[in-house]
């Protein structure tokens, strides 16, 4: 019989733990319980949380869990289930990155440590602008998980390196779990200086050495620092933290962070679809996006964007008028700053109206759009060919230059989409989740929508190393809801003019709809039901060199999206008019019933 999984995600709040198993041809979620995450004071101990998740789902199940995992340290049998989990409690892995050049090595360790699930205190760099003392403070007083140094091309100076390692010496930064506990640092740097470092190391910290992850300026090599990262992960911090000694003898798998978990199912969604992905999820107090791209994964952590108790700062970072801008209504700006702010202050309120649920919604298109602009910064292409001079320039470790590179990310050649986080998976109707990604990423081309139903992507990360078809399965089935195909021209011609036809064949019968420029129109498609889409431009109408071309898809929840309005989305000037504007989108997507008219001011009392 096909075995059956127990599975945790230990949140910073909240511990959710899913039953996977056999229902059918293939693996079905069989139930899902949560319960407080108990890592912080009274309990610190954080398989209290996870033994009270488990009892919860016993109820859901009606099945006897606890005592099938929760064994002592020894006891090898295994029973029937399996045991995985994954985490962020406590704040997460957080991780300290020294790099020898800002706009070099050390973004190739940021980058290196976003992918491998880290919280990122602080990127130093010896061309900064910080003085010696500066970052020497900083470092005493950051508390890390882990050290990543990453410093000089292969065959390059090793002055500089050193220069890092005296700083590390001199401050000696404090765990932030464990009094004696040695702080994992992982050097990977100029592979001429190793030897230097571990020497002038190890007597400190507890040190791994591997690979240079930019041994020179044409290549990056992320691989074995991320390997290193999640090993040290296991294997160091998380034996410190309250309680995950005892977690880590019940797990049948390594413990991974849980950003890291979700990078993996992301990475053997791509791979199996043979697409390139992108997923956002929102949360309180962070956004995270990731992204596949050509096989490639990249990870990026907005830490103060957010729907409640960041919501101040997405205020502040995109600014009122831009929040404003979405909204089917028009209203005081200011009126809208109170409601943001209340939030802020009381952050678990619902909204109380149509029009509260419409300026959360608008300030969630702001945060999602903000992060993804962040996100292109890490989503980055090494150039191809360095000249001999920019090379002599780093190997010699001088500083003060900065690298030109490319932005790995094409809206138009990301084929699926995936929204994650209560305010896209939770919203009153799939319609809205649509809208607003569409308007807050603004994809071009064809692609996908979908949004996770219940946040189990860490969940099947994990279950993806085991058992990649039964994590594939339960994604599928159980986990991301499609809304549908998404048809959005980059350019279109004169407004309320036929800008695009989008024909429809199912089950033989063929169906056409004009689509006028700027509109949005919804061709119904149900969930699942296969279909034949051609899609042709007509007048000016572009996409990005296509003309005429077709492909095959399936339904959601929303049907057939085709977005007519252009790139960038144009907005009127005029706030009546951009109200009406976002009314008659809103109508059209079928996310509200506005009749393409704005609410009255008076309806906001």
């Amino acid at each position: 019989m096909p075995p059956s999984y127990i599975i945790t995600d230990v949140g910073s709040t909240t511990t959710k733990a899913i039953l996977v198993g056999p229902e059918g041809r293939g693996a079905r979620l069989l139930g899902r319980a949560e319960a407080p995450t108990t890592v912080e004071k009274p309990f610190e101990d954080v398989t209290v949380g996870v033994r009270s998740a488990l009892r919860r789902l016993e109820e859901v199940v009606g099945r006897e869990l606890v005592p099938e995992i929760c064994r002592t340290p020894g006891e090898e049998t295994r029973g029937q289930y399996w045991y995985l989990s994954t985490s962020s409690a406590g704040g997460g892995l957080q991780i300290l990155v020294y790099g020898l050049t800002k706009s070099v090595t050390a973004d190739s360790a940021r980058r290196a440590a976003l992918g491998g699930g880290a919280i990122i205190l602080d990127v130093m760099a010896t061309d900064d602008g910080r003085q010696g003392f500066v970052k020497m403070d900083a470092v005493r007083n950051c508390r890390p998980d882990m050290v990543l140094i990453a410093g000089g091309l292969d065959g390059g100076n090793i002055q500089y390196v050193l220069e890092v390692c005296d700083v590390l010496n001199a401050a000696k930064p404090r765990p932030r779990f464990g009094s004696d506990f040695r702080i994992p640092v992982i050097y990977a740097g100029n592979k001429d200086a190793s030897e230097t470092v571990r020497d002038t190391l190890s007597d400190l910290y507890d040190l791994t050495v591997v690979d240079n992850l930019r041994p020179t300026l044409e290549r990056e090599v992320l691989g074995p620092a991320r390997n290193a990262i999640h090993e040290l992960f296991m294997s160091h911090v998380m034996q410190q933290a309250p309680g995950y000694g005892q977690l880590s003898t019940w797990v049948d798998e390594d413990i991974l962070p849980t950003p890291a978990a979700v990078g993996r199912i992301m990475e053997l969604v791509a791979q199996r679809q043979g697409t390139n992905i992108l997923g956002v999820d929102i949360g309180g107090a962070t956004t995270d996006v990731f992204s596949v791209i050509d096989g490639t994964f990249f990870r990026s952590v907005s830490a103060n964007l957010g729907m409640s108790y960041s919501s101040g700062n997405v205020l502040v970072e995109a600014g009122l008028d831009n929040i404003v801008r979405w909204l089917p209504f028009n209203i005081s700006p200011y009126r809208v700053a109170d409601r943001i702010l209340t939030k802020l202050i009381h952050p678990t309120t619902l909204p109380g109206s149509e029009q509260d649920l419409q300026i959360e919604q608008a300030l969630a298109t702001e945060a999602v759009r903000l992060a993804f602009s962040q996100h292109r910064t890490v989503a980055v292409l090494l150039p191809r060919k360095a000249s001999f001079i920019s090379t002599r320039f780093f190997a010699e470790g001088r500083t003060g230059t900065h690298e030109q590179v490319a932005e790995a990310i094409d809206v138009s050649k990301i084929g699926l989409f995936v929204g994650s986080g209560g305010a896209l998976s939770h919203a009153p109707r799939r319609n809205q989740a649509a809208l607003m990604l569409l308007n807050a990423l603004q994809p071009e081309g064809k692609t996908f929508f979908s949004v996770d139903s219940v946040f189990m992507m860490p969940h099947l990360g994990v279950l993806s190393g085991l058992d990649p078809d039964a994590a594939l399965n339960v994604l599928e089935k159980d986990c991301l809801v499609p809304l549908g195909p998404v048809i959005a021209p980059a350019v279109v011609g004169t407004l309320g003019q036929p800008a695009v036809s989008v024909s429809l064949t199912v089950d033989g019968e063929r169906i056409t709809a004009l689509v006028n420029a700027g509109d949005i129109r919804v061709i119904p498609l149900a969930q699942g039901h296969k279909a034949k889409v051609e899609v042709e431009p007509l007048g000016q109408t572009g996409f990005r060199g296509m003309r005429r071309f077709e492909f095959d898809t399936v339904g959601g929840t929303v049907g057939v999206i085709v977005d007519a309005r252009g790139r960038p989305i144009p907005l009127p000037a005029d706030p009546e008019e951009r109200a009406r504007a976002n009314a008659r989108w809103a109508t059209q997507i079928g996310a509200y019933d506005l009749h393409g008219e704005p609410a009255k001011a008076g309806d906001l009392e």
